[in-house]
């Protein structure tokens, strides 16, 4: 029985190294990048360059998630106002699911996905108060965030009376079960490690909102302000004890317990978004837009490591790769995904996206701002 098992793993082996080798299957994983002047790109782990680009159908698609163990990728698409359900295999949209206006993150758990969205979005040219233009395809640059966010500016297109919403979806049904009410312009969601709970950022009114995911009762609100101003990114510490938010223009991050009371703020490079632990819980990444880098910290201590300097504009989101060498920044007005060696702490290379790269995340799951195994 030993010997026969043994065939079966060599012959098993040899069998994933054939069809690695014919393309067949990648086995470092793949990586989707979403891109607001295109689709959705496809980056091949193993060569670390696109193959190929999936339609969403429609204008501006931003956060995206995979569902059905890999098989399903959800995009939110500005533009059509919904999410869309894209089959890997065949790389055609085979669902929509409209949410509402102006859908922006997603995260996904289970059979269900989380899309925020912002019924007051005018979905026009931002106010000129400064900061960098959200959502615009055009590659232009604004004031800078520290002195906007001093002003009390914003530099979204977002709009700021109306509270965002975030949809509940159930994937297998295809449909919108119910929407929790956020904050204006509800940027970050975070789970509880239950998976009871929603934490939300939202920017415009600097409060993070807790709320029970079944009945969609705000349960807790904190206010930021006292450390910064425009609370974007949200990432709960692998142990479950620890929240981490960054404060966009208060240029620093915000680490809360986990009962959401804050603890202490650390300062950061201008412009902090996209936030991630390791799978492990030792590092924390925060990817600062307007220092362009990547800042690395101690997971536990928050004491600052190293600033990886991406030399790369508009970087706002990143995953690590599915085996944690590496991590992908995507660096919107750059056109590129920008590769950093996750063991040296210093950029190995880019991968060329052209059409204004937001969001990534990797199957398998990865540790990312947009997505955790």
């Amino acid at each position: 029985m030993q010997v026969k098992s043994a065939m079966r793993g060599l012959l098993s082996a040899a069998l994933f190294t054939l069809f690695a080798g014919a393309g067949l299957v990648r086995a470092e994983g793949t990586a989707y990048v979403s891109n607001q002047e295109g689709g959705v790109s496809i980056v091949d782990l193993a060569k670390m360059e696109v193959t190929g680009e999936l339609d969403v159908g429609g204008k501006v698609p931003r956060g995206l998630g995979l569902a059905d163990k890999g098989r399903t990728l959800v995009v939110a698409v500005r533009e059509s106002g919904d999410i869309a359900l894209i089959d890997i295999a065949s790389g055609k949209v085979t669902r929509r699911i409209a949410v509402g206006k102006n859908p922006e993150f997603v995260r996904v758990r289970g059979d269900m996905a989380f899309v925020s969205f912002e019924p007051a979005s005018k979905l026009g040219p931002p106010p000129k108060a400064g900061g960098e233009k959200k959502d615009e395809g055009k590659k232009e640059e604004g004031k800078d965030a520290g002195a906007a966010g001093k002003a009390g500016g914003h530099d979204d297109d977002d709009g700021d009376k109306e509270p965002a919403k975030i949809a509940v979806i159930d994937l297998k049904r295809g449909k919108v079960v119910r929407n929790i009410v956020g904050g204006p312009e509800t940027e970050g969601i975070e789970f509880t490690p239950d998976g009871k709970r929603l934490v939300v950022t939202n920017e415009a009114d600097n409060t993070l909102t807790l709320h029970d995911i079944k009945s969609g009762k705000l349960l807790k609100k904190v206010d930021t302000t006292p450390y910064g101003a425009r609370p974007r990114g949200v990432k709960v510490s692998p142990d479950g004890k620890t929240y981490v938010v960054t404060l966009e223009f208060g240029n620093t991050f915000l680490v809360l317990n986990d009962k959401l009371e804050p603890l202490k703020s650390v300062p950061t490079g201008l412009a902090p978004y996209g936030v991630s632990f390791d799978r492990k819980g030792d590092r924390l990444y925060v990817a600062t837009s307007r220092s362009k880098a990547l800042e690395v910290y101690d997971g536990k201590t928050f004491e600052k490591i190293k600033d990886v300097a991406l030399e790369a504009d508009r970087c706002w989101h990143f995953s690590f790769t599915p085996d944690d060498s590496r991590i992908l920044v995507a660096c919107g007005r750059s056109d590129a995904l920008v590769v950093v060696d996750a063991a040296t702490l210093e950029v190995s290379g880019r991968v060329a996206d052209k059409k204004l790269p937001w969001g990534v995340v990797t199957w398998p799951r990865s540790m990312g701002s947009l997505d955790q195994p």
